[in-house]
């Protein structure tokens, strides 16, 4: 799988910006990065900090670029711009306060064009590299909401399963229903999660899958009723509308998803169900559950949360990441 990804990234090498420049774990990455050729890097923080680490890490980060916010001569540009983002809802002090962090500096950084992508979180938690990017970089056009999807990797068993994709296993909690103040509906729960298996789909094909999705249910074809049922249901027809050549059923239940023999007999007639291998939870309790399973019980590699829906590619690691998972982020977030 990162055979291709590297391919693609060597090929149209693109500037990725790491948001916590003295840590270890980045700057480790960031020397087999530059090193290996495969992007150009921009590390955030006090110059002196970031040197004084990478010599005591015997780190080779000579070709990176760093960038101070405390020293950047373009800050005045970036708060007036930040400002203009915010439309009244933070005050040039505010903006000013917030761009010396490095999560809301290399959020602009990408946002002004002077970086491709964004990789964050090694100290920081979801929400602080997430809470900027919607704020400032925003959603793309014809998205409504921010999504993300795990792709899980693993060297043996099934060859359909190889490689998978799930989500959203960290961002929405659940799908309900929006409306305006007077109470009527904008945006149903079932578009909401329609649009995020649309995503997913996308995000699996990037990474060599023929994404053949789940819709994923306590219930099989309308064998259960209430919870999450309808919801995925109703997801379902929607998803179909918004992409035609999509293969997606359900709701089914994961045995009925990856069983030929069960999922025939559950769902006859379905072109998915016994062979996805891409599945969309209707909870967040399901879903990141279920890829930690994945990953603990199934002997699969999970990379993620990768980000859907947002204008530029900017990515999420666990603050108990290592160099390798840092690395491999790298690759997956400028291959997007």
């Amino acid at each position: 799988m990162f055979d291709k990804l590297i391919e693609k990234v060597k090929a149209e090498p693109k500037t990725i910006v790491f948001t916590e420049g003295p840590d270890a774990r980045i700057q480790e990455a960031a020397a087999r990065l530059l090193a290996e050729g495969l992007m150009n890097v921009i590390l955030v923080g006090n110059e002196a900090e970031i040197k004084e680490a990478a010599a005591k890490g015997g780190f080779d980060i000579s070709k990176a670029e760093i960038i101070d916010p405390e020293a950047y001569e373009g800050m005045d540009e970036m708060v007036a711009k930040m400002v203009e983002l915010r439309k009244g809802k933070m005050t040039e002090e505010e903006c000013a306060a917030n761009l010396k962090k490095g999560n809301y500096f290399g959020t602009m950084l990408v946002k002004m064009g002077k970086a491709d992508c964004l990789l964050g979180g090694a100290t920081y938690s979801t929400a602080d590299t997430i809470r900027p990017a919607l704020q400032l970089v925003k959603t793309k056009p014809g998205a409504h909401l921010v999504s993300s999807c795990f792709i899980l990797n693993r060297d043996s068993g099934d060859e359909n399963l190889r490689t998978i994709a799930m989500g959203d296993c960290a961002v929405n909690l659940d799908y309900t229903d929006s409306t305006d103040k007077e109470g009527n509906v904008t945006f149903t729960g079932a578009q909401k999660l329609a649009e995020v298996a649309v995503e997913i789909e996308k995000c699996a094909r990037t990474f060599g899958i023929d994404p053949k999705v789940a819709m994923l249910s306590f219930s099989t074809k309308g064998s259960g009723k209430g919870g999450t049922v309808a919801l995925s249901a109703e997801a379902v027809k929607i998803a179909k509308e918004l992409n035609p050549d999509m293969k997606i059923d359900g709701e089914m239940q994961f045995d009925a998803a990856v069983s030929p023999t069960v999922g025939q007999l559950k769902f006859p007639g379905s072109d998915v169900a016994g062979y996805a291998n891409t599945f969309v939870f209707p909870l967040i309790e399901a879903g990141n559950i279920g890829y930690k399973i994945a990953q603990r019980l199934g002997g699969y590699a999970a990379y993620g949360p990768i980000l859907l829906g947002l204008n530029a590619p900017i990515n999420d690691l666990s603050r108990g990441c290592d160099a390798e998972e840092v690395y491999r982020m790298s690759i997956i977030t400028a291959a997007l």
